[in-house]
């Protein structure tokens, strides 16, 4: 939501550095890698529901923070803070997901979900770009927080440009429940305890461990699994390139067709549909695709479930992009 909005921020502070324009919209970026290192481990700690709830409010506050700004330095400060909280959906809906949808159909339900973070960056940027030429680039924050003010971001989340899709926040603090099963038990086994007098009453997912060690092993094991295995590792390669060129086509946009091809503030933003079409065309022909898959390769091997068995897909998918590059750099005039 905020892209088209960048000539005139930078405009605002004094600034001309078409390299500072890109990166103040690919900071929060870096807050979505480093949230996630503390994020997830707390998430098991204490539950997805917690998580959510904190990360909303810090979502709010920071928003608000990038609203009144005064410096440059400051905006980039606030607005990697805006990332590191407003990962919480990415980093937790799918294990959210997890906790309560079979194995058979979570590629349908991951779609869904998915269409947060992937149709709001084009959705936003169409509102922004109209925004920011009407009202000035600071009153798409003061619109986002006014929509985080009467809503909790619950399993999704709009990228870099905050949360588009939201529950009323009262509904949200009273109807949402905790999904994590080790954390709902251990309550129990609490509850039970106090009710009982039985000291001696343990959940089933009890390691014995303390907070300090359990935050320690959950933020050691995703570092381990990229370091030795190599499904890990490509994947993670894999979603860094795309990651890589998806916000290069964010932070490019809005310079490139306003200088080359004279759009105006407010219609930069409907250049992302084009992405908008083809995440929403993807999304749902995948995730069909891969519950397909998933269920006859599981009946193809006795009922045995393994997550690779969704992989298939991802092959054909994996040539499209830079299909799609090339295409549009032999088409530029």
């Amino acid at each position: 939501m905020f892209a088209p909005g960048v000539p005139e921020l930078l405009h605002d502070f004094h600034n001309s550095n078409q390299t500072i324009g890109s990166f103040v919209v690919s900071i929060y970026l870096l807050g979505f890698c480093v949230g996630p290192l503390v994020i997830a481990p707390l998430s098991e700690m204490y539950g997805r529901l917690s998580v959510y709830h904190v990360s909303n409010i810090m979502f709010f506050i920071f928003t608000i923070a990038c609203a009144v700004s005064s410096d440059l330095a400051m905006f980039v400060v606030f607005r990697f803070l805006l990332g590191v909280f407003g990962c919480t959906p990415m980093t937790v809906g799918g294990g959210t997901i997890a906790d309560l949808m079979p194995a058979e159909k979570r590629g349908g339900a991951m779609a869904i979900w998915a269409m947060g973070p992937l149709m709001g960056p084009v959705i936003g940027p169409i509102a922004g770009g109209y925004l920011a030429a009407a009202k000035g680039w600071r009153w798409i924050y003061w619109l986002l927080a006014i929509m985080v003010s009467i809503g909790v971001p619950c399993l999704q989340c709009s990228n870099t440009k905050g949360s588009q899709s939201a529950v009323l926040t009262i509904a949200s603090f009273i109807c949402m429940k905790e999904t994590y099963a080790p954390v709902i038990l251990s309550r129990k086994t609490v509850r039970l305890r106090k009710e009982t007098g039985n000291d001696l009453l343990r959940s089933k997912f009890d390691t014995g461990l303390t907070s300090k060690e359990l935050f320690r092993r959950a933020i050691v094991r995703p570092t381990v699994m990229l370091c030795t295995s190599p499904i890990v590792f490509f994947m993670c390669l894999l979603t860094a390139v795309v990651y890589g060129y998806l916000y290069l086509l964010f932070t490019t946009f809005t310079n490139v067709y306003e200088t080359q091809y004279g759009f105006s503030e407010g219609a930069v933003g409907l250049t992302f549909i084009g992405i908008g079409v083809g995440s929403f065309v993807g999304l749902f022909g995948v995730g069909i695709a891969s519950d397909r898959t998933l269920k006859a390769k599981k009946a193809a091997n006795g009922g045995v479930v393994k997550p690779e068995y969704r992989l298939s897909p991802l092959l054909p998918a994996a040539f499209l992009m830079p299909i799609g590059l090339f295409w549009c750099v032999s088409r530029q005039k």
